[in-house]
């Protein structure tokens, strides 16, 4: 099992597939990382050599990629910045509430979690009048 940026990548899949499953590395980043270090991006990730891995490690620092916890560190201290600055968007993540100007009346169920009752106010009551 090949392990590159401290990830196991998956056996079955192939290098470039693979290497998605590092976080911070997508299809254009994998495809251009496996262009500069000349490795078939259809071989299976089993069967990358301790050589190609390397290589491959080596042009994910050459390239100056922040991956894995490092880009997970910076994420997080935007969002803390955006926060102690008292923003909107800070104040939404704060509040656990779409950050980007989705509607939150209908939808937005994956940001406040699951639904609460306010009021006693049922719906057919309040459409009679």
């Amino acid at each position: 099992m090949a392990r590159i940026g401290g990830v196991d990548l998956p056996n079955n899949k192939r290098t470039e597939i693979a290497l998605r499953y590092i976080y911070g590395i997508g299809p254009t980043l994998a495809t251009k990382i496996l262009k500069n270090t000349n490795i078939d991006p259809n071989i299976r990730a089993k069967d990358i050599t301790e050589e190609q891995t390397s290589k491959i490690n080596k042009e994910i620092v050459e390239l100056n990629i922040p991956t894995e916890g490092e880009l997970k560190r910076i994420v997080h201290q935007n969002i803390r910045r955006l926060q102690e600055i008292k923003c909107f968007r800070g104040a939404r993540h704060k509040n656990g509430l779409p950050v980007r100007g989705q509607r939150t009346r209908s939808n937005a169920r994956t940001r406040k979690g699951k639904r609460k009752t306010v009021g006693g106010i049922r719906k057919k009551a309040a459409a009679k009048t």
